[in-house]
């Protein structure tokens, strides 16, 4: 027992001595571990979406802290995975060393999973968030591909400069603004059904610009279930201010009676287009002979004379039929200041047995028209790519066939490029709102998560 005592009592002296050899030196003991408070971590978003083989994906901000030590002390990383098929902790990584780090997700399949963020601290200590994911399948054109997050329904863009676009959600009344170079969020968002008195969606499916003016147009046509909704019956204006990221809106007038108009002009004129059966109550608007505007353009040199290009009806409403315009000689004053409108002599175009999805034009007056189905909400039947120099009489012609193998219908060109130029690009952009992006059965528009929601562009070569 002498013996016992003695060992232990020299084990303890010995320990005190490392203990004070230590702090002599200054390094840290285990009781020094209380000066360091628990690291925090924010992510500033917890949802995030990605793509298989995506070039530049939506990527986090993590904030991280910790009381009593140098950020640059503190790692973070990803420590646990739901679903390592679909995205695991190798797949993510986390650039930068101060309080705010870049966090990406290099997506392996289709579908979901939940990431733990890790921040590990001075004196052992950590703390984690986690980061919701949904990844969505590889598309074709990956590396010309980049997505609009935060809402699945593009239906109108308009280019504000600076490599920024306004792009317009049929299922809402929110513009958004975006760069037309990277993935992710708006910019900005500006709602403007309040100003407008609109309770309810617009249906906003066209829109162009002239000068600091973008004219917007509503559907006209009754909802998918034939009733008719005076929201949907509008065509408005807004003031652009700045440019870029700097971009700024103020909603200007509007007219909520143009669909009314064009059913009084149409049976003036013999019923030809049929536009008072397809505006009936119980008319569906996307038939072959229904009521339904995509297209918004101006004349060529006009700043008055705007074209409205039609989805539905077909001209004669069959197989084959010719894709119809109807010009509105005072669009200016219609949507500026709510002017009964004047309705110009009709445009037939042959584009192959498709509808209009979109019109834009440039400064020369070169046209390019997004050609679709009048049925189809996504990528089920055919979509071509027209250009035209806006004259009646003068036929399109065929720039491409559009890729049909992705998710998303193709509902938007942002601008037009000279179309003389070897090379030259447009930006296009799909409505992906009846999407099932991420395999679990749920269309895009009905996600839970706004950060889910996203809308496809892509650029194509429309002069090789």
């Amino acid at each position: 027992m002498l013996h016992q005592l003695s060992f232990r009592n020299r084990r303890a002296a010995t320990a005190a001595a490392g203990v004070l050899a230590l702090a002599a030196l200054g390094i840290n003991t285990p009781a020094d571990a209380a000066t360091y408070g628990t690291p925090t971590i924010t992510l500033s978003t917890a949802y995030l979406s990605g793509a298989v083989g995506a070039s530049g994906d939506p990527v986090v901000t993590v904030t991280v802290a910790q009381s009593g030590a140098d950020v640059t002390a503190l790692g973070v990383a990803a420590s646990a995975s739901s679903k390592s098929s679909v995205a695991g902790t190798g797949d993510v990584t986390v650039t930068g060393t101060g309080a705010t780090r870049q966090l990406a997700v290099a997506a392996h399949a289709r579908g979901y999973a939940d990431l733990t963020i890790k921040v590990t601290g001075l004196g052992g200590k950590t703390a984690t968030k986690t980061l919701h994911y949904a990844a969505s399948a590889a598309v074709q054109n990956s590396a010309d591909t980049r997505y609009l997050t935060g809402s699945s329904d593009a239906s109108a863009a308009v280019d504000v400069g600076g490599g920024y676009a306004v792009v317009a959600d049929d299922e809402s009344n929110t513009l958004r603004l975006y760069s037309r170079s990277a993935s992710g969020a708006p910019v900005k968002s500006w709602d403007v059904g309040s100003a407008l008195g609109a309770d309810k969606e617009i249906d906003i499916e066209g829109a162009t610009r002239v000068g600091n003016t973008i004219y917007w147009t509503g559907s006209l046509g009754n909802n998918k279930d034939g009733e008719y909704k005076s929201d949907r019956n509008t065509v408005f204006t807004t003031t652009v201010t700045g440019s870029g990221a700097a971009t700024q809106l103020t909603v200007g007038g509007s007219y909520k009676k143009l669909r009314d108009d064009l059913v009084a002009w149409d049976r003036a004129n013999g019923n030809r287009y049929g536009f008072a059966a397809g505006t009936a109550i119980g008319q569906v608007p996307k038939q072959i002979d229904g009521f339904n505007i995509e297209g918004l353009e101006f004349a060529p040199g006009s700043t008055t004379t705007a074209y409205l290009g039609f989805r539905a009806p077909l001209v004669p409403p069959s197989e084959g039929g010719k894709a119809l315009i109807v010009p509105v000689t005072n669009f200016d004053k219609v949507a500026g200041s709510g002017a009964k409108a004047v309705i110009g002599t009709p445009i037939e175009l042959d584009l192959g047995g498709l509808s209009i999805r979109d019109i834009r034009k440039n400064a020369a007056d070169q046209y390019l028209i997004v050609a679709g189905s009048w049925a189809a909400d996504d990528n089920s039947d055919p979509y071509a790519l027209y250009s035209w120099d806006g004259v009646a009489g003068h036929a399109p012609v065929k720039r491409a066939d559009l890729p049909t193998a992705d998710p998303g219908g193709w509902e938007a060109v942002v601008d037009v490029p000279d179309l003389t130029a070897p090379g030259a690009r447009a930006q296009l952009i799909t409505d992906a709102g009846s999407a099932d992006l991420y395999g679990d059965g749920t269309e895009a528009k009905d996600l839970d998560h706004a950060e889910w929601k996203k809308s496809r562009s892509v650029w194509f070569t429309v002069n090789s």
